[in-house]
């Protein structure tokens, strides 16, 4: 049995006085709400073919998610239903550190799911950064293996469930459109030009490449062994599935949204939407885990940029550059000595250089971290289906099972925002110690539950990705001024991003100013300032997350060292700050407290 929470039948129903347990009982009952915690994983992950994917299982390998209204409704109560168990149930004094932990964490997320959904609208399910019409063919050619007759034959299922899955989105863009819910008109041209790549070229048309999945498809398919006649029946479904189902389903989608595009509106801030100030209040608050407001946010962020500017005038007088910082800028977003050439040869040359940089930084992991994560990683150039729309580089988890390396992106479709002086800071944020780090060493934490290794809280995952930024320096990378330099630029873009996020969505600033103040205050490139101006756009909030999150690791780590003087070692501050998996922020300065108090 679980341990119920006896009420008293007195004026109140106030609880009887709390319990002591035996270390029998604490580790009995932990080890029932841990099963508990599984059974529930497993639910949600029988709902979920695509997480079934992700983590190596094929138990739905042919199938989609259902993303439906209903859906959603239904995993609402059930995060109602479990929250009152857990309240109903559970006496937190029964369990050991660890489970007790899991249980806050749980319940925190049920809490927070039940009190969201009144904003379940307030995203847009189709965009440039992330949207379903590239995330789907993405997770087909990055996350579907095929290594048998039965995953092609998953394969194709999927292909032909494409109809029923853009019927779903295309119900949820008109139930938002309904609530005064859209993307400003920039939006749609990006969208309708990812949905149409997807479908030109062989089989969709008579030219002489092969369309993206397609290409795909044939390419996994011929590197297996079949018996006879199996790969062109195989070829022969495939094909009819993308012009029966994949076609169909992108073109009209492409319909609906050219419709949509024709009554959009440049209006660019989530204070458009109904309630888009109280929205944007609680996105801040689950982004970064704290109660900043977005004047607070706004205000680190102009001081953050000040002092960076400093530091970056202390390097332009190193190298001995004449001339003000803005200048200094100019020169680093211009000269050809920090680019590489928008070529074949140059594209390879940056990603091989991006490999030895990673392959740099493993050699040196003993000095920075106790455990150390089973899964590789490899580096890898964004697709081209993608690239024009896609961010500058991004991590992918590597499979549960060991299946499939962890994955550094770079994307390759503009040389000019991919300066030579960045692509240390790039590496280590996206891959070691960054990323790969964090992630990669949650997924293989032992003795906690499956939705701690694979949770996330975007201030702790991107702030332990800024902060792994700023590591190397103190390890004696970064020796070349110029690299240095990137690696502040890397920091800048990031406070740069408090400004702005908060100016857009509370401040009303259009996308025009935004993109101003990127361009004034940092050396990126123009391209790049249009592209984190629009992600801020279609993702409210999140890009907050890093410099918030950074500022309070770095915080916590002062603070460690202050308390323990001599016996202060970093690799176990970095193994409290991971081997807990992802964490908010208030719960991370918990766990270092009480690593103070023990050490003490």
């Amino acid at each position: 049995m679980f341990v119920f929470i006896a009420l008293s039948s007195c004026e109140g129903k106030q609880k009887e006085a709390v319990k002591t347990y035996s270390k029998t009982e604490i580790a009995e009952h932990s080890k029932r709400l841990n099963d508990w915690f599984q059974e529930q994983f497993q639910q949600d992950l029988k709902n979920s073919p695509q997480m079934q994917t992700r983590i190596g299982d094929k138990t739905d390998y042919g199938k989609w998610d259902d993303t439906s209204a209903a859906a959603a409704a239904t995993k609402l109560q059930i995060a109602k239903d479990r929250l009152q168990w857990l309240n109903d149930t559970i006496d937190e004094a029964a369990l050991n550190a660890s489970t007790a932990l899991s249980l806050k964490l749980y319940k925190q997320q049920l809490t927070n799911h039940i009190e969201d959904y009144q904003y379940r609208l307030y995203y847009y399910p189709l965009n440039q950064m992330h949207g379903m019409q590239a995330e789907i063919p993405a997770f087909l050619i990055n996350m579907h293996q095929i290594s048998n007759k039965s995953d092609a034959e998953a394969y194709i299922s999927r292909l032909n469930g494409l109809k029923t899955l853009f019927a779903q989105i295309e119900e949820t863009l008109k139930e938002q459109e309904a609530a005064g819910i859209m993307p400003p008109k920039f939006v749609f041209t990006h969208v309708i030009n990812d949905c149409e790549n997807i479908i030109k070229g062989k089989p969709f048309d008579n030219s002489d490449k092969s369309s993206t999945l397609w290409n795909d498809f044939i390419t996994k398919i011929n590197a297996i062994a079949l018996e006879k006649g199996a790969h062109e029946k195989l070829k022969k479904a495939a094909k009819d599935a993308l012009l029966n189902s994949v076609e169909p389903a992108y073109a009209s989608l492409i319909s609906l949204l050219k419709e949509q595009k024709s009554r959009a509106t440049t209006e660019d801030g989530v204070w458009k939407f109904p309630k888009g100030t109280e929205f944007y209040k609680l996105a801040l608050q689950r982004t970064t885990t704290t109660d900043m407001t977005s004047d607070e946010i706004h205000e680190l962020g102009l001081q953050e940029v000040a002092r960076i500017h400093n530091e970056m005038e202390k390097i332009k007088e190193k190298v001995g550059f004449k001339g003000s910082l803005q200048e200094f800028f100019v020169f680093m977003k211009n000269d050809a000595q920090f680019y590489y050439p928008a070529t074949a040869a140059g594209r390879k040359a940056y990603m091989d250089k991006a490999t030895i940089i990673i392959d740099s930084m493993k050699s040196r992991l003993d000095e920075l971290f106790i455990t150390k994560p089973k899964a590789d990683i490899q580096v890898k150039a964004v697709e081209a289906f993608r690239e024009k729309s896609a961010g500058k580089a991004f991590y992918q988890q590597p499979a549960l099972d060991g299946s499939r390396p962890g994955t550094y992106y770079a994307n390759m479709y503009r040389m000019e925002a991919m300066p030579s002086y960045q692509m240390e800071a790039l590496a280590y944020h996206e891959g070691i110690p960054g990323h790969h780090m964090q992630i990669a060493i949650a997924q293989e934490l032992k003795n906690v539950p499956m939705f701690r290794k694979i949770g996330g809280y975007t201030a702790y995952v991107e702030g332990w990705g800024l902060y792994s930024e700023l590591i190397p320096k103190e390890m004696g990378f970064y020796s070349d001024p110029y690299s240095d330099f990137g690696r502040l630029a890397m920091e800048l873009w990031r406070a740069c991003r408090l400004v702005v996020d908060t100016g857009i969505h509370t401040k009303k600033w259009t996308r025009e100013e935004g993109i101003e103040y990127y361009t004034s205050n940092t050396p990126n490139a123009e391209s790049d300032a249009i592209k984190m101006v629009e992600r801020h756009i279609v993702m409210p909030s999140q890009a907050t997350a890093y410099k918030v999150g950074m500022n309070k690791i770095v915080d916590l780590r002062n603070h460690a060292k202050k308390e323990l003087g001599d016996k202060f070692d970093v690799r176990e501050f970095h193994e409290v700050v991971l081997s807990n998996g992802a964490v908010p922020l208030n719960v991370l300065s918990d766990l270092v407290d009480e690593w103070i108090a023990i050490k003490k």
